[in-house]
């Protein structure tokens, strides 16, 4: 009994096998799933651009599809599911919220690659992959503390998960760094895209005094409530310059073409193992948009400066002392903190104000 079953396991891995060959378009079909609509600016946006740079880049091996406005719950794993059996060789998965639904997926698929944007899992053909959003987070607080008049900063935020936080700290960090009386203040909008919410949360923020104004959410609102009423704003994502021409002072953008490119190409030659990339400015995955004339010389002279430094190692945005908002230090002098414990961050740093919500 015990071998009959052994031979009808093999003989349906066997026809799963059959079927995904058949399904497959020479092993070249790859696939991705988008939180929000890829529009023209956003971090949709970023990841559908290397998506069609990849293809380009390896024309001829490779055809691609995507499902976009995908969102974080049972419908996810449903998308990702169809798109793994439909012979996918490779799916992304590019949102925070996506990252159970993956595992569970990538579990039952092991001959397909999965890799996930922003998460911590992984398995043996599941694989992570993110940017140092908060190097470029770093320098646009630079920026804003030499630039506010009111000492005021407004952040409209999705979540408070790790790399939400890492942002509105290295922001904060930044700032305080030139500004010791700057002060950055926080709305959650509880959503990745919700374009009224953002305008709605930029517009208190610019109320409540902010005179520049930022957003770790995926659309152009806030950049666009800024230019409406004479203030400054840091985009996201994408350079959003030309939804705000005045307002826009720069954007810290991620470039995925080339890590999506070497991905797939490795996958394609059978030399892929699972891995978790986060790449930087040194990288080339984090950027900072072009900055507006409006910013004062001499600090386009200091931002020129300490985007060396933080490609060469010598600048970290969270190097010691990191003392938080409650006055506790959680990097000592003379330390810099790990990927490990900027994976984990909780709080909210000196210089940020409000409470942080309750998960």
């Amino acid at each position: 009994m015990l071998q009959g079953r052994g031979m009808i396991k093999a003989l349906l891995a066997l026809v799963g096998a059959v079927v995904f060959a058949a399904n497959a378009t020479a092993a070249d079909n790859i696939c991705f799933v988008y939180v929000s609509p890829i529009g023209d600016a956003g971090w949709t946006y970023q990841h559908d651009l290397a998506r069609r740079d990849m293809e380009k880049a390896l024309a001829g091996k490779v055809t691609t599809k995507f499902v976009e406005s995908v969102a974080e719950g049972a419908d996810a794993e449903r998308v990702i599911r169809e798109l793994a059996q439909s012979g996918c060789r490779v799916v992304f998965t590019t949102s925070f919220g996506y990252m159970n639904y993956t595992e569970k997926v990538a579990k039952q698929f092991p001959q397909v690659t999965f890799m996930h944007a922003t998460g911590y899992k992984r398995g043996p053909n599941f694989g992570t992959y993110n940017a140092r959003f908060y190097e470029g987070r770093y320098l646009t607080g630079v920026i804003a503390g030499r630039v506010t008049k009111s000492n005021v900063l407004g952040y409209v935020a999705a979540f408070p998960i790790p790399e939400v936080l890492q942002g509105i700290n290295a922001f904060a960090r930044g700032a305080r760094s030139v500004n010791p009386k700057a002060e950055v203040r926080v709305i959650w909008t509880n959503s990745w895209y919700d374009p009224g919410k953002e305008r709605e949360a930029a517009n208190t923020l610019i109320a409540q005094g902010a005179d520049i104004v930022t957003h770790h959410t995926d659309s152009t609102a806030v950049v666009q409530a800024a230019e409406e009423k004479g203030k400054y704003a840091f985009g996201y994502h994408s350079d959003m310059a030309k939804y705000g021409p005045k307002a826009h002072l720069t954007a810290s953008t991620h470039a995925w073409s080339d890590f999506y490119t070497k991905t797939v190409g490795d996958v394609l030659a059978g030399t892929w193992k699972t891995t978790n990339v986060w790449g930087g400015m040194k990288d080339g995955m984090v950027k900072l948009a072009p900055l507006n004339a409006a910013i004062p010389a001499d600090v386009r002279a200091q931002i020129a400066k300490q985007e060396g430094e933080i490609k060469a190692g010598t600048l970290h945005p969270f190097a010691g002392p990191v003392v938080d908002q409650d006055g506790k230090t959680r990097v000592p002098a003379g330390k810099t903190m790990t990927d490990d414990e900027l994976g984990r961050m909780d709080y909210y740093v000196e210089g940020v104000a409000g409470k942080l919500p309750k998960k």
